[in-house]
């Protein structure tokens, strides 16, 4: 077993050696790498840093603008959220007139075709009633007067009763 000793001091020796040479491999690709990553960031930075420059100013330039025509925008909201109040209150304004008006309008008319419905009726019971005495006046002294002569008929009597109703409204 003494003689697997050098043995195994070789192998973990060999192992020590090759784990080193792998480090130091892998240290010196990093390394390389990281070169490699720092150059291709200052050439980013190169290319990106005049055109980060330029946007900068831009909106430096620009940013002014842009407040005032957000303040303006904020101002012709207001306006017209301002006008179109107003414009609805005077709208309902006059919707509320128009309507009062057309009650109004119904009242008078109303009134007026009661004011001629009431003169018709006055006209109808003015001209027709005396129409009517005047007329059965002279139907009683036709009949009287055929009564005495003595020319009654009872076959006219039916007829002169329809000509009675004929008058009769």
């Amino acid at each position: 077993m003494e003689s697997w000793l050098p043995f195994f001091v070789i192998v973990a020796s060999l192992a020590m050696v090759l784990q080193a040479v792998t480090l130091a491999a892998i240290y010196f690709q990093l390394r390389r790498q990281s070169r490699r990553v720092e150059q291709m960031a200052q050439e980013l930075q190169a290319k990106v840093s005049p055109i980060l420059s330029r946007i900068q100013l831009l909106v430096e330039e620009v940013h002014p603008q842009i407040s005032s025509m957000v303040a303006d925008a904020a101002h012709i909201t207001h306006l017209a959220r301002t006008q179109v109040q107003h414009a609805d209150r005077v709208v309902g304004e006059a919707i509320d007139r128009l309507r009062m008006q057309l009650v109004h309008a119904d009242q008078i008319l109303t009134g007026a075709l009661e004011t001629v419905e009431e003169t018709g009726l006055h006209i109808r019971r003015a001209i027709l009633g005396p129409v009517q005495s005047v007329s059965a006046l002279v139907r009683g002294i036709q009949t009287g007067l055929e009564f005495f002569r003595g020319n009654r008929r009872r076959t006219e009597a039916p007829q002169a009763e329809t000509q009675d109703e004929s008058l009769f409204i």
